[in-house]
């Protein structure tokens, strides 16, 4: 992939054989995020795991202490009891199966998390091959699966992010942006690790972390070094 002479500036700054230490490694990715817009800081975390297997999977939430640093947009599906508590609680959007329609056949995607009661996952499940694909799809380890919307919305809206490994084994998730000082990201990226290392499944033998980088949106990855996390 061709890169362009800010991005090949910035990457010179970054040792590739080099594993950073975590405060070492989150100033230099705050150093070459330099966009002209606030970039999102991510991590992405090669696992040891064989997610083919259940019980290998992971999935999971954490509530980063300062939050992922974006509006995350909320939509709830319950029954008609529950909808003032959920628009009370702050959800963006708020419905039952007359949004079915609106998603498989308009296309409507204006949400970034989906939260559902119980008694509504056979109406979501119809949402499987959409909302599926795109991590979208409520499930209990995530806490989104619940009859407590209040503490389910509010939960999110202070920060509380999805976890999940990807087809290759791999976890990509933000932890703040670029904006954020370097406090406020080590806090988020500890919070983080510390939920994903109490999340390992006991069937992974050997090495759990096999590598684990920070980059921001534009930049350079900064690799760590996994054995000490």
């Amino acid at each position: 992939m061709k890169h362009g002479k800010k991005y090949n500036e910035v990457a010179k700054l970054v040792d590739r054989s080099k594993l950073y230490d975590k405060e070492e490694a989150i100033a230099l990715v705050k150093q070459t995020a330099t966009a002209k817009f606030d970039e999102t800081i991510e991590a992405h975390i090669r696992t040891g795991c064989d997610g083919r297997h259940a019980d290998q999977q992971i999935r999971g939430a954490v509530v980063l202490p300062h939050g992922p640093g974006q509006k995350v947009r909320i939509l709830v599906f319950c029954r008609e009891n529950k909808m003032e508590e959920a628009k009370a609680a702050g959800a963006d959007y708020v419905g039952g199966e007359e949004l079915i329609p609106r998603i498989q056949n308009e296309g409507w995607l204006d949400f970034d998390v989906v939260v559902a009661t119980p008694d509504m996952m056979g109406v979501v499940g119809r949402l499987g091959r959409v909302l599926g694909p795109k991590g979208l799809m409520p499930n209990p380890k995530a806490g989104t699966v619940t009859m407590d919307l209040t503490k389910a919305v509010n939960e999110i809206k202070a920060g509380k992010i999805e976890y999940r490994l990807d087809k290759t084994n791999i976890i990509h998730v933000p932890v703040g942006k670029a904006s954020f000082s370097e406090e406020q990201l080590t806090e988020n990226f500890s919070a983080l690790m510390e939920a994903i290392i109490k999340a390992r499944p006991a069937a992974v033998k050997g090495q759990f972390l096999k590598s684990v980088t920070l980059t921001s949106t534009m930049g350079p990855g900064v690799k760590l070094n996994a054995a000490k996390l």
